[in-house]
This record gives C-alpha cells, sequence and structure tokens, in this order.
C-alpha cells in the first residue's frame, strides 16, 4: 500500500483516537467536576487538540515536509473553526432536548471530522511531498 492510500486510515485512526479523547473528557468534567456540557466541551476540545495535531503530524500526513511552526498555527486554526462549529452544532442539539449529551456530542464530532480532513490535507499539511 502506497502512503497516499493509508493516509484515510491513519486520519481515521487519528480522529477516532482524539475524539474519544475528547468525548471522554467531557464526561469526566461533567460527571465528575458538575461542569455544563458546553464549557466542558472546551476542555474535551482543548485536550483532543494535542492528540489530534501529534497523530495527524506524525502518523497521518508523516513526510508533509511542512515545518511545526507552520502546520502547528494552521493546524490550531482548522481545529479552532472545527470547534466553532462543534459547539454551535452542539447548543443547537442539547436545546432539542431530545437526547442525552453524550449522544449528541458524538454525532456533532463525527460532522466536523470531514471538515478536518478536508482542510488538513489541502492546507495544513499539504507540501511537496504530498501528493494532490
Amino acid at each position: 500500500m502506497s502512503a497516499r492510500s493509508v493516509r484515510p486510515l491513519w486520519f481515521i485512526a487519528v480522529g477516532c483516537m482524539a475524539t474519544g479523547v475528547h468525548w471522554l473528557t467531557v464526561v469526566v468534567l461533567v460527571e465528575a467536576l458538575g461542569l455544563r456540557p458546553l464549557l466542558a466541551n472546551i476542555g474535551g476540545w482543548l485536550v483532543a487538540l494535542g492528540v489530534s495535531f501529534a497523530g495527524h503530524h506524525l502518523l497521518t500526513f508523516r513526510g508533509h515536509g511542512v515545518p511545526l511552526g507552520r502546520s502547528a498555527p494552521r493546524f490550531a486554526l482548522v481545529s479552532a473553526s472545527g470547534f466553532a462549529v462543534n459547539e454551535a452544532l452542539y447548543a443547537a442539539a442539547l436545546s432539542w432536548g431530545r437526547f442525552r449529551y453524550q449522544a449528541l456530542l458524538a454525532g456533532v464530532l463525527l460532522l466536523v471530522a470531514v471538515m478536518t480532513w478536508v482542510l488538513s490535507r489541502y492546507w495544513v499539511f499539504r507540501g511537496r511531498s504530498v501528493p494532490r
């Protein structure tokens, strides 16, 4: 398998890890510390940001040739944009009140993953060695 064909598999693996960390952090902050879900979601995102960047930098887009000083701020911007969408969708979903906060968060996190893939692939980690 070529690096290009494996890249989506790494993205899914890293994304699942970061999503799990995000989700678990939110649940712990809500259940153990009594934070409201939207506030806990900020903490979940901050913890998952490090997991996500490290995984994508070292695994998904390895060999990209983009300096850390350029890829890290770009990734943070993409992640923050994704989080803004995440938080807006999560707030709307919570206001409907039909499902538990954990299930709503899981759905929102999956939707934002597609945006993260596209922007990471074609902007954050787009280097000379990453084929179009």
